[in-house]
């Protein structure tokens, strides 16, 4: 015959008889606990002790922790409470030990899309300003009145051919100049590098330290061509450079200089392909226009470029100017 089933109750009112009895023949709370069958018993107890103690502990702790985590960014997102998303992001990366302010200051992308991409998803361009133009116009001596009037704002390309005049850059430069500027393991180079935009373009170098690794031969045009350009945001070497051009004499008094040179240099005859410059405020599209003996113009929408030879160097020099801010930056190839 089956015993009655006891309840949870009965047991413990059973086991605390059990234990008030062992208590009054003299055992200790030791000697109770090295009994082999009250660990049986105590296991299963202790085990939801344990688990219990677990949940309230460590889980609920860490699952508010989470939530704090993922509601703080998306309230701060929505209504910029209690920090606005620059600080948040601010906040977010150095928390996890990368530089802020270098990432947040030079556009730095999380997930960065691939250069292929991006023309697919460029707006569409409006080309009215150059339709029609058939021929660019060469003009010297021009006043900065007449610049004004007639090219400034009105997007038609030209050539200045005596914008150089009074620059020592056209005996100054050359590769030998600019690689002496940028010597290995310098702070020019060093702040090039990290801080600095480098256009490889089709050659395969990686860096501005490459390009001026390269052979005397292959820079002087002997060897495989190359096109290369960077953005010179060092202050130091700016003022090298500086020294040896100055502001063209027909832009306009109220025009503002960049503190920024982007310098082109590359083969003769060699050049970036047919693209879209995003690296000025407004977009211009580079092309070729006209092709002498020693002389090659090239020239950009609101961009004047013109290139000299001389003692089989080529120099080519493009100043830009933007349409609206009138701002102008010197390049050199």
């Amino acid at each position: 015959m089956d015993s009655p089933k006891l309840s949870e109750e009965d047991v413990a009112k059973s086991f605390r008889k059990l234990y008030r009895k062992a208590k009054a023949f003299g055992l200790t709370e030791k000697q109770l606990a090295s009994l082999q069958s009250v660990r049986g018993l105590q296991a299963p107890l202790l085990s939801k002790s344990r688990k219990r103690l677990l949940k309230t502990s460590v889980l609920y702790p860490c699952l508010c922790v989470l939530l704090a985590v993922v509601a703080i960014p998306c309230i701060s997102l929505v209504s910029e409470w209690p920090m606005s998303p620059e600080k948040l992001a601010r906040l977010c990366l150095e928390t996890v030990g990368l530089d802020s302010e270098d990432i947040i200051n030079n556009d730095w992308c999380l997930v960065r899309a691939p250069d292929e991409l991006l023309d697919f998803f460029r707006p569409p361009l409006k080309c009215d300003f150059c339709r029609g133009i058939t021929s660019v116009e060469k003009v010297s001596g021009i006043s900065p009145e007449e610049f004004e009037k007639k090219y400034a704002y009105s997007g038609r390309p030209v050539v200045v051919t005596d914008a150089t005049r009074n620059w020592t850059a056209l005996e100054a430069f050359s590769f030998e100049f600019l690689k002496d500027i940028y010597k290995p393991d310098s702070p020019v180079l060093k702040s090039s590098h990290d801080s600095c935009q480098f256009f490889p373009y089709k050659t395969s170098f990686e860096s501005l330290a490459q390009v001026f690794n390269m052979s005397t031969e292959r820079a002087h045009g002997n060897g495989e061509p190359w096109y290369i350009g960077w953005s010179n945001c060092d202050s130091s070497a700016a003022n090298l450079i500086r020294n040896h051009y100055s502001r063209p004499y027909f832009l306009p008094r109220v025009s503002e200089s960049s503190k920024t040179d982007w310098i082109f240099m590359g083969s003769p005859g060699y050049g970036a392909h047919m693209h879209v410059s995003a690296i000025m405020p407004f977009i211009s599209i580079i092309f070729t226009l006209l092709t002498f003996e020693e002389t090659r113009i090239s020239t950009y929408v609101d961009v004047l470029v013109f290139q000299v030879q001389k003692q089989h160097r080529s120099i080519l020099f493009v100043i830009f100017l933007f349409i609206k801010k009138l701002s102008y930056h010197i390049h050199f190839r």
